[in-house]
Protein backbone atom coordinates (compact mmCIF):
# COMPACT_ATOMS: atom_id res chain seq x y z
CA UNK A 1 0.00 0.00 0.00
CA UNK A 2 1.42 3.25 -0.70
CA UNK A 3 0.34 5.15 1.89
CA UNK A 4 2.47 2.91 4.81
CA UNK A 5 5.62 2.51 2.35
CA UNK A 6 5.45 6.64 2.04
CA UNK A 7 4.93 7.16 5.78
CA UNK A 8 7.57 4.54 7.08
CA UNK A 9 9.61 6.29 4.51
CA UNK A 10 9.50 9.76 5.77
CA UNK A 11 9.17 8.52 9.10
CA UNK A 12 12.36 6.38 10.03
CA UNK A 13 14.16 9.68 7.98
CA UNK A 14 13.34 12.29 10.98
CA UNK A 15 14.42 8.83 12.75
CA UNK A 16 17.55 8.42 11.37
CA UNK A 17 18.38 12.37 12.50
CA UNK A 18 18.81 11.37 16.10
CA UNK A 19 20.91 7.89 15.48
CA UNK A 20 24.26 8.62 14.75
CA UNK A 21 24.64 4.93 12.36
CA UNK A 22 23.98 5.68 8.84
CA UNK A 23 21.10 2.81 9.25
CA UNK A 24 19.26 2.95 12.24
CA UNK A 25 18.37 -0.40 13.66
CA UNK A 26 14.66 -0.87 14.38
CA UNK A 27 12.51 -3.00 16.17
CA UNK A 28 8.84 -3.55 15.06
CA UNK A 29 6.32 -4.59 17.59
CA UNK A 30 2.60 -4.66 17.59
CA UNK A 31 2.36 -1.99 14.82
CA UNK A 32 4.98 -0.02 16.08
CA UNK A 33 8.35 0.72 15.22
CA UNK A 34 11.07 1.66 17.75
CA UNK A 35 14.40 3.00 17.18
CA UNK A 36 17.30 4.20 19.67
CA UNK A 37 18.43 6.84 20.03
CA UNK A 38 22.10 7.99 19.89
CA UNK A 39 21.74 11.63 21.80
CA UNK A 40 20.04 13.23 25.16
CA UNK A 41 16.11 13.58 25.12
CA UNK A 42 16.36 17.34 24.34
CA UNK A 43 18.87 16.98 21.48
CA UNK A 44 16.95 14.26 19.81
CA UNK A 45 14.23 16.46 19.45
CA UNK A 46 16.45 19.76 18.52
CA UNK A 47 18.17 17.33 15.48
CA UNK A 48 14.93 16.08 14.09
CA UNK A 49 13.77 19.39 14.15
CA UNK A 50 16.29 20.96 12.50
CA UNK A 51 15.87 17.67 9.98
CA UNK A 52 12.60 18.53 9.09
CA UNK A 53 12.82 21.97 9.22
CA UNK A 54 15.86 21.52 6.79
CA UNK A 55 13.92 19.42 4.48
CA UNK A 56 11.55 22.51 4.32
CA UNK A 57 8.92 20.44 5.99
CA UNK A 58 5.90 22.37 7.83
CA UNK A 59 6.51 21.62 11.86
CA UNK A 60 3.12 21.07 12.96
CA UNK A 61 3.37 21.05 16.38
CA UNK A 62 5.45 19.93 19.42
CA UNK A 63 3.67 18.07 22.28
CA UNK A 64 5.41 17.53 25.34
CA UNK A 65 3.17 14.62 27.37
CA UNK A 66 5.66 14.86 30.00
CA UNK A 67 4.58 18.25 30.85
CA UNK A 68 1.02 17.67 30.64
CA UNK A 69 0.91 14.77 32.54
CA UNK A 70 2.88 17.37 35.53
CA UNK A 71 -0.40 20.05 34.70
CA UNK A 72 -2.40 16.86 35.61
CA UNK A 73 -0.01 15.88 38.66
CA UNK A 74 1.17 12.53 37.33
CA UNK A 75 4.32 11.33 37.03
CA UNK A 76 5.82 10.67 33.30
CA UNK A 77 8.98 10.26 31.99
CA UNK A 78 10.38 13.07 29.27
CA UNK A 79 7.95 12.05 26.34
CA UNK A 80 7.46 14.06 23.22
CA UNK A 81 5.43 14.32 20.53
CA UNK A 82 6.39 15.78 17.35
CA UNK A 83 3.71 16.11 14.25
CA UNK A 84 4.76 17.25 10.86
CA UNK A 85 3.72 17.22 7.23
CA UNK A 86 3.70 17.88 3.82
CA UNK A 87 0.18 19.37 2.95
CA UNK A 88 0.03 19.22 -0.52
CA UNK A 89 1.53 15.54 -0.43
CA UNK A 90 -0.59 14.58 2.78
CA UNK A 91 -4.10 16.15 1.13
CA UNK A 92 -3.28 13.79 -1.95
CA UNK A 93 -3.53 10.51 0.24
CA UNK A 94 -6.84 12.20 2.01
CA UNK A 95 -8.38 12.83 -1.06
CA UNK A 96 -7.58 9.04 -2.43
CA UNK A 97 -8.96 7.71 1.10
CA UNK A 98 -9.98 9.72 3.97
CA UNK A 99 -8.98 7.38 6.57
CA UNK A 100 -5.48 7.90 5.82
CA UNK A 101 -5.66 10.95 7.56
CA UNK A 102 -5.21 8.16 10.66
CA UNK A 103 -1.45 8.73 9.69
CA UNK A 104 -1.30 11.87 8.33
CA UNK A 105 -0.04 14.32 9.24
CA UNK A 106 3.52 12.50 10.72
CA UNK A 107 3.64 11.60 14.32
CA UNK A 108 7.11 11.04 15.55
CA UNK A 109 7.06 10.11 19.51
CA UNK A 110 10.64 10.51 21.28
CA UNK A 111 10.49 9.00 24.85
CA UNK A 112 13.16 8.03 27.56
CA UNK A 113 12.48 4.72 28.97
CA UNK A 114 12.89 4.14 32.99
CA UNK A 115 17.02 3.10 32.22
CA UNK A 116 17.79 6.41 30.97
CA UNK A 117 17.72 5.03 27.08
CA UNK A 118 15.63 7.78 24.15
CA UNK A 119 13.97 6.26 21.52
CA UNK A 120 12.04 7.09 18.91
CA UNK A 121 8.79 5.53 17.75
CA UNK A 122 6.20 5.52 15.02
CA UNK A 123 3.45 3.76 13.82
CA UNK A 124 3.79 1.56 11.00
Amino acid sequence: MMKRRNFGQLAVAFAAAAIPAARPALAHSNGVVKAKSGYPMQETVDRIKADVAAKGIKLIDLIDQAQLARDAGVDLLPSTLIVFGNPPLGTQFLTAKPESGLDWPVRLLVFQDGGGQVWTAYSD
